[in-house]
């Protein structure tokens, strides 16, 4: 989420707005970005980043201006359909605010029957009747906080209504209406259908709108529609297929496209259709033998990184593969080695974007994320609340502030990070330590003179791409949920270059900063004490019989944030109502309280999770809950805010519990309530539950990752870059027939050994080759199976008739 620019003013002397931006699945908010004060043009400049967790038609970004003393107020949206989201994949991307009103607020889908019969009446004329058959609907909007849904339906002439469904968005209904559609001219009961002509029966529509009930003097909400035209029931005179809800047809009357301003956005989408595993065995196999191939630039991995326009998009998935098949070290070992080899001058080891530095950087963000969290977090948890002034640049000096006070606060957060970061070798993952030690040996077998190579091979990842940009941008590391404030953000700057350069144990540091008044703060530092804390550091966590030390393991806050939590009925007499907690998860306990930093009125020991599920919504009509089960039966029910974070909770709570000697293996997915389970009717409390436990995650975090997905989204890029992997294979060919001057069209490839590296290239094309038919006959077989009205393929869904124009342009190519 970039900036908004052009917000319309606010209609009153101030004309400024404190504005803040909202993601949202459809119409469910998951993310909301920090308020910017008085401003028509605010910067944001955040990233979220989540995994999708249920089917969706828009991603919707909404702008709103906060009313302390209101509703907050809508100022405009910008909703992207799902298969237009591949259009602005990873660009930044201007889009113009469209107006929002309630009747273009829509989703969901709804089931319908509809029959039309001749009857024939005494006197043997025939008149038409529709029978309409409103069964269900599923994924209506949440208006807040809950939802009671009624349909009407309309056939020119007063509706007809079904009741009200209290506190769903996936009611039932099952309720059938008739209506007479034509009847016979000496009928002479009065009629709002007095249609005689059979032929005008096509130009009527049958109307289902959809609405929630709602106890507010403004009238009820309108929740989406349905026309259709009744022509279509002429061929067959039965139909029944479930709908998408569409908006009003005056629900587009927007202002001006430019009257409400724009937003820039950079959305990063990927979709990956997962075979079984089996599927991807060859590729997969090619894959992780990378390490052990000689010279490793003819190995898999590392054409990968070749041929990607990027080395970060070959990193993610390789780095994800490898940790899950705990490879990790010796592929990054063999990478590195070869990339020091290639160095010539020890200054400039690991300082470019190579497929090394971005791996590694990638291991350490996803290893060491609770070693930051750790590290960092509580002192910059207090930076960011408690805003000292620490601004030392004479020229951005604001009234009042005194430049000496200043750096003396500027020196103690420098001082108390540094020392955290120093002391914190022991807590160092494994995985990055054994990364490190690798590296310190490679860097002192090749530069042998130079006897500082061992610590700056190490500390120009710890420092300079792990502790120095986790400072300098929390919020990308988790440590802070949002942008610092530009105060604050230019505090951690300051730190950041102060240990950027401390870590780096370069000659004359001094010499490092362009600005003098960096280089005056910096004489604070120049004392050996500092280079000696950074060499213990270096040598402690790059050595090779360093292991974790469990027995000073501390803490580690994993999660927190507010929740609604049931009432577990631990009074005999207590209601069991429904409260917002606060809710914290660390590696030894799960607890809340009132609210942040209260005491903790319940905590449960992560060794008494016994199993952590999904709760269906009927138990209490509430969406997005989980269930965290105790022993003897006790259950704690709790609701996330949405479907994004409700999934996160329980990932992570299974995840911290998932090593429990009395897991249970089978659970009741709805609530005991009013004497019996609601799932399985059952009356005893204690009755042993009657769905088997989904099987959650695995508590190591190399296996924390499902290899068949990566390996697939590796085989995405190389069928990618299939062009770019066919050059390599001429080039290939060219070096090892001419061993003369290499052509200017090949010489962007590295390639040692061509002839090693031709046998992988053909490898990898054969493996991709195959997935790639594996892929079109999955989509020729399910293009002949699915049926366009489907619970799956509502009819108005658009992704799905542009891929039955695919499949029909591609069946008719082939015939």
């Amino acid at each position: 989420l970039g900036e908004a620019k052009n917000l319309p003013t606010y209609p009153g002397p101030n004309k400024m707005r404190d504005c803040y931006c909202t993601v949202n699945l459809d119409q469910e908010e998951v993310f909301r970005t920090k308020i910017v004060e008085k401003s028509l043009c605010p910067f944001y400049g955040e990233d979220f980043y989540c995994e999708i967790p249920r089917t969706f038609r828009h991603l919707s970004f909404y702008i709103f201006d906060r009313d302390v003393f209101r509703r907050d107020s809508i100022i405009g949206k910008v909703a992207i359909q799902k298969e237009d989201l591949q259009k602005y994949h990873n660009r930044d991307t201007w889009f113009q605010l469209q107006h929002v009103d309630a009747d273009s607020e829509v989703q969901g889908k709804v089931h319908l029957e509809l029959r039309l019969s001749e009857v024939i009446t005494d006197t043997g004329v025939v008149c038409h009747k529709l029978a309409t058959r409103v069964l269900e609907c599923q994924g209506l909007p949440i208006v807040n906080g809950q939802c009671d849904p009624y349909a009407t339906v309309t056939l020119a002439g007063p509706s007809r209504q079904t009741k009200v469904k209290k506190k769903t968005n996936n009611p039932h209904f099952d309720e059938v209406f008739y209506f007479e559609v034509t009847r016979p001219s000496s009928y002479n009961k009065k009629s709002h259908f007095d249609i005689e002509d059979v032929d005008e029966v096509d130009k009527m529509e049958i109307r289902v709108d959809l609405w929630n009930a709602s106890n507010l003097k403004f009238g009820d909400e309108f929740l989406g529609e349905l026309r259709l035209p009744l022509k279509f029931l002429r061929q067959s005179s039965s139909y029944e297929a479930w709908y998408f809800l569409q908006p009003r047809d005056n629900g587009n009357k927007s202002l001006k496209p430019d009257d409400l301003g724009s937003l820039r956005l950079n959305v990063v989408y990927t979709e990956d259709h997962v075979f079984s595993s089996d599927y991807y065995s060859p590729l997969r196999d090619v894959l992780l033998k990378s390490a052990d191939v000689e010279p490793v630039s003819a190995s898999a991995a590392h054409i990968l990184g070749e041929v990607c326009r990027e080395k970060q998009e070959a990193a993610i998935p390789l780095v994800r593969l490898f940790l899950h098949y705990g490879r990790i070290v010796p592929f990054i070992s063999a990478i590195a080695n070869a990339e020091v080899k290639r160095t010539q001058d020890p200054n400039t080891i690991f300082r470019g974007n190579s497929l090394t530095s971005k791996c590694i950087d990638e291991t350490m963000k996803l290893a060491g994320m609770h070693y930051l969290q750790v590290t960092l977090k509580p002192i910059i948890d207090e930076i960011c609340q408690v805003h000292k002034p620490c601004e030392i640049d004479p020229v951005k000096l604001k009234d009042g502030e005194n430049l000496e006070n200043n750096r003396e606060n500027l020196r103690q957060y420098v001082d108390r990070i540094f020392t955290v970061i120093t002391k914190s070798g022991v807590s160092c993952p494994t995985v990055m330590c054994d990364i490190f030690f690798s590296l310190r040996e490679s860097a002192a077998k090749r530069f042998q003179d130079d006897l500082d190579v061992r610590y700056t091979a190490v500390s120009s990842f710890i420092f300079l791409r792990f502790f120095a940009p986790a400072i300098l941008s929390p919020n990308l590391f988790q440590l802070t949920p949002h942008h610092p404030d530009p105060q604050t953000s230019r505090t951690l700057t300051l730190i950041s270059k102060t240990i950027q350069t401390l870590g780096s144990l370069s000659k004359s540091k001094s010499a490092n900063f362009k600005e003098s008044y960096m280089a005056t703060f910096y004489d604070y530092f120049n004392e050996q004490k500092y280079a000696d804390a950074v060499k213990n550091f270096l040598d402690l966590i790059s050595s090779s019989g360093r292991r974790d030390h469990k027995s000073i393991e501390q803490p580690i806050l994993l999660k927190e944030g507010f929740m609604i939590k049931r009432a577990q009925g631990r009074k005999r007499f207590g209601m069991k109502n429904f409260k917002k907690r606060w809710f914290r998860l660390t590696n030894h306990e799960f607890t809340y309280q009132k609210s942040k930093g209260d005491h903790p009125l319940c905590s449960i020991p992560i060794e008494n999770i016994l199993a952590v599920e999904r709760l269906e919504e009927e138990s209490f009509k509430m969406k997005n809950m989980f269930q965290v089960i105790q022993p003897e039966r006790r259950v704690l029910y709790i609701q996330a805010n949405n479907c994004v974070e409700a999934k996160d909770w329980i990932d992570i709570l299974t995840k911290v519990s998932q090593c429990n000697k009395k897991r249970l293996t089978v659970y009741h997915p709805s609530a005991y309530l009013n004497g019996h389970w609601l799932c399985c009717k059952a009356t005893a409390d204690n009755t042993p539950g009657c769905t088997p436990c989904t099987g959650g995650l695995p508590a190591n975090i190399q296996l924390d990752i499902d290899g068949d997905r990566e390996t697939e989204r590796i085989y995405s890029l190389f069928n990618l870059y299939m062009p770019k992997l066919e050059k390599m294979q001429e080039a290939c060919g060219s070096k090892s027939v001419y061993d003369g001057p290499e052509e200017e069209e090949y010489s962007t490839f590295i390639i040692d050994d061509p002839k090693e590296t031709y046998k992988t290239l053909r490898l990898i094309i054969e493996g991709v080759g195959t997935l790639e038919q594996e892929h079109a006959q999955y989509k020729r077989d399910k293009f002949k199976k699915t049926k366009y009205g489907s619970q799956e393929h509502p009819i108005g869904d658009k992704s799905f008739q542009t891929y039955i124009r695919q499949q029909s342009e591609i069946s008719a190519h082939s015939i």
